[in-house]
């Protein structure tokens, strides 16, 4: 989950693309550049640990876009495929 907030706020979209799922993942993403990612909070989680299959992360992440500020509140689930966790979907 970390490491996908980092990729939003570097714009590294190669690799939010690679680390989502193949069921879900778009064909390309855009990020929209005036949009200036400052935080990140985890709420909670489950599962997700060494044996798990699948799990949930629950987060707040903040941002800044054509100087508003707002944040984006979700509920991820990824699954495990061997050894990389992908992003699956939210609500």
């Amino acid at each position: 989950m970390r490491s996908r907030y980092s990729a939003f706020v570097t714009g590294d979209v190669a690799y939010l693309l690679a680390t989502w799922h193949p069921a879900t993942r778009p064909a390309s993403l855009e990020l929209d550049p005036s949009t200036r990612w400052f935080g990140l909070e985890i709420l909670g989680r489950s599962r997700g640990g060494m044996l798990d299959s699948d799990g949930t992360v629950e987060f707040v992440a903040r941002y800044r876009s054509d100087g508003v500020v707002g944040e984006q509140r979700e509920l991820s689930r990824f699954v495990r495929d061997g050894r990389q966790w992908l992003y699956l979907d939210a609500s």
